[in-house]
């Protein structure tokens, strides 16, 4: 047990928060489970979708998770729920034909000239006679 009073209550907020974490990620994991069970059932996963992602942005906003380990499960949770609805990755993307126009060759433009710096004329000496 910690003898200074800073201590003594750093060890009671610590206390708060660890139940204030736990509290999120337990609603983290039931947000994710009922998310899965749909996908694995095959009912609408849009309203459980919705929850999990907002359970998920909540826990990053809080920092129990990382914002990176947050945005990687979003994304797959949204792969799985375009599975879920028969959406396969390759097929949601366009597959339009491109046309291919002959292109010009670009015009190469001459670098300009670069001025010489015109030099100080030199001093003219003349040699005294005697």
């Amino acid at each position: 047990m910690p003898i200074i009073k800073s201590a003594k209550k750093r060890v009671r907020v610590a206390r708060k928060a660890t139940v204030r974490n736990s509290k999120t990620k337990r609603t983290l994991k039931t947000a994710l489970k009922s998310f899965h069970a749909a996908v694995t059932g095959g009912k609408k996963t849009g309203d459980s979708h919705k929850k999990a992602q907002s359970a998920i942005d909540r826990a990053a906003k809080k920092g129990v998770i990382s914002k990176n380990k947050a945005n990687r499960k979003k994304r797959q949770l949204a792969v799985a729920a375009k599975r879920a609805a028969g959406v396969s990755k390759t097929a949601s993307k366009k597959t339009a034909v491109k046309k291919t126009v002959a292109k010009k060759p670009a015009l190469k433009k001459a670098a300009p000239k670069k001025v010489a710096a015109k030099k100080p004329a030199a001093k003219k000496t003349t040699a005294k006679k005697k």
